[in-house]
């Protein structure tokens, strides 16, 4: 019924930037909050950052200043521009999309996406 296809990822140098997008896709109204999340090697899945329709944000401790989450509600997409890039923010990242309305009427809840590697050099 939705899909969440995430793009932008790649292997970049300590202190440079990569552009992260997701679109969803499907019958959709409406989606609620949209979300970054991500998961290093041996570590738990952690929140980067959300954002809901409404445009409030939240974001982890470890980026924030460097990252900005944003979102097109026209398109259902969100992005993450991830500036100032170290090596401890290598890991998949993973969008998620939670509280999609669709047009007939039923709300979804806790979509993700595949992920995207993000690979940071040192």
């Amino acid at each position: 019924q939705v899909q969440l296809v995430e793009s932008g990822g790649g292997l970049v140098q300590a202190g440079g930037s990569l552009r992260l997008s997701c679109a969803a896709s499907g019958s959709i109204f409406s989606i609620n909050a949209m979300g970054w999340y991500r998961q290093a090697p041996g570590k738990q899945r952690e929140l980067v950052a959300t954002i809901t329709s409404g445009g409030s944000t939240n974001y982890a401790d470890s980026v924030k200043g460097r990252f900005t989450i944003s979102r097109d509600n026209a398109k259902n997409t969100v992005y993450l521009q991830m500036n100032s890039l170290k090596p401890e923010d290598t890991a998949v990242y993973y969008c998620n999309a939670d509280r999609i309305r669709l047009r007939v009427g039923v709300l979804l809840y806790d979509y993700w996406g595949q992920g995207t590697q993000v690979t940071v050099s040192s």
